[in-house]
């Protein structure tokens, strides 16, 4: 690599003039090279254009790519083919192929089912940057940022439901249609949160972000030893609608899931959206 001229190492510099000691010290960095100057201005040169990379007319060798790739490749998996479904017997595909989402564990497509039944919104689910699946519900620096979640459509689903902006709705699907929490203790947590409306999202597509709906974690009063441990409301702010996520007719205590892997399926459950 060339050594950057002083102007280049002065924006180097400059750029990073911000940051505390603990993630960039020049004099650190220079003493991990061996406080070679020449070497510092190679390195610079390489880090202002974020990494050295090959020229694009290098990319190929005749009609290969130059950089080949070393790995064995398994087009065919034979430990897949020689596993069994246990619901109905049949061989797994040892071949990459293309299933229509949405299928129970006897390979029935329960997402035109249940659409059928009026079940007509996709649900996902996706995570905010301030708040995890649970741990951050007591972080109330997270919560001065976004202190609650909501249900976010498309304008187009929302005109459709007759809902804006801050509207109240209630999220249940086939396996669910109360739309509830059955929190097991003769309580039950209604799915419901406020609207949010944007274009950033198919429509057709519902989805809220983890982390927030609780009722545990200090969201509720709790008794212990006879003293009762007073719950905090921001705690329990939002939704959280996996109990819409539909369960598996021939497995009614699991959610659809890939077969072969074992992952629960959190991307193709029809539910239906009503304003509350």
């Amino acid at each position: 690599m060339p050594e950057a001229d002083d102007a280049e190492v002065e924006l180097f510099l400059n750029s990073r003039r911000h940051l505390p000691k603990t993630v960039f010290d020049v004099d650190a960095w220079k003493a991990a090279i061996g406080n070679d100057e020449s070497l510092w201005r190679r390195v610079v040169y390489v880090l202002n254009r974020g990494g050295r990379f090959q020229d694009y007319s290098k990319l190929k060798k005749g009609n290969q790519l130059a950089n080949k790739y070393g790995k064995q490749i398994n087009l065919y998996c034979e430990k897949s083919y020689d596993s069994k479904n246990s619901m109905n017997g049949e061989h797994f595909s040892g071949v990459a192929r293309y299933f229509e989402p949405g299928q129970d564990a006897l390979g029935n497509l329960v997402s035109q089912q249940d659409e059928a039944e009026g079940y007509d919104m996709r649900m996902i689910t996706h995570r905010t940057i301030t708040q995890t699946k649970s741990r951050t519900s007591g972080n109330y620096w997270l919560h001065a940022i976004e202190p609650t979640n909501f249900v976010t459509l498309n304008s187009v689903d929302a005109r459709r439901i007759g809902v804006q902006n801050g509207d109240l709705v209630r999220i249940s699907s086939s396996t669910n249609p109360e739309g509830v929490w059955d929190l097991g203790n003769g309580q039950k947590a209604p799915m419901e949160g406020q609207v949010e409306v944007i274009e950033g999202i198919r429509p057709g597509i519902v989805t809220f972000s983890l982390g927030y709906g609780h009722w545990a974690y200090g969201a509720m009063d709790v008794e212990i030893d006879g003293e009762v441990v007073v719950g905090d409301a921001r705690r329990a702010t939002g939704i959280h609608a996996n109990a819409a996520m539909r369960t598996d007719g021939h497995n009614p205590n699991t959610c659809l899931r890939d077969l072969v892997g074992g992952s629960a399926v959190f991307y193709d459950t029809k539910v239906k959206v009503e304003k509350v």
